[in-house]
């Protein structure tokens, strides 16, 4: 089928192991995905599935990706992704597909978009300690030397400076899974996903342990 889905983050909440103890989980909303367009290497030079996520009202959709979907019979979505295909078999147009594709799947890849934070200074940016505030401390969270002086008197590429955080395309790898419900379309990971409640993400079976690499060997 397909190799990774789009859903939505819907919060955090904890449940209980068998040994009672408190795991802190993730809950997100996969699926259902309609497949949108079916690539394929010959006429599309890559092998592809396109799924949406979301429905978007007609009225404040635009003309050419209205033509886009009532060319594959389907209404209109709010989120586009290509995701790769999976097994020999291609979906086909209009087909939903729910979070059961990760029955089985021990760990999945989430991928986000961080929350953003505007314009931050070096102590929130980049965890600076600062000045002291007693003994002698003059510029508090303030960055001081940012360079030397005469050689090579200038500022190197990279340096960590104030500038824009958050809002950047964040991916957590080998995520746990804790529960899958495929009659609500749920999954529960351990620990934290990138974004605020109700963002979009995508979520793929990782490639490592519990993913497709280890189904792969499994099969093998």
């Amino acid at each position: 089928m397909v190799k990774a889905l789009l859903g939505k983050k819907i919060g955090m909440t904890q449940v209980f192991g068998e040994a009672g103890k408190r795991v802190p989980v993730t809950v997100l909303q996969v699926g259902p995905c309609t497949v949108t367009q079916v690539k394929t290497a010959e006429t599309d030079t890559v092998a592809a599935v396109q799924i949406g996520f979301g429905e978007r009202k007609r009225k404040h959709t635009t003309k050419p990706p209205l033509g886009h979907f009532e060319n594959a019979g389907v209404s209109p979505k709010r989120v586009l992704r290509d995701v790769p295909p999976e097994g020999g078999e291609m979906p086909q147009l209009g087909q939903e597909i729910g979070v059961g594709i990760f029955e089985g799947i021990s760990r999945v890849d989430v991928i986000g978009l961080s929350k953003g934070r505007g314009f931050a200074g070096f102590v929130k940016r980049h965890h600076f300690r600062g000045s002291p505030e007693t003994h002698g401390g003059r510029f508090g969270r303030r960055a001081g030397s940012i360079g030397s002086t005469t050689s090579p008197g200038r500022v190197f590429r990279g340096k960590r400076m104030p500038g824009h955080m958050g809002a950047a395309r964040v991916t957590v790898r080998n995520l746990e899974v804790i529960k899958l419900d495929p009659e609500k379309n749920l999954m529960l990971v351990k620990g934290s996903v990138a974004g605020y409640n109700g963002s979009y993400v995508l979520v793929r079976k990782a490639v490592g342990r519990g993913g497709q690499g280890a189904q792969a060997q499994a099969q093998a």
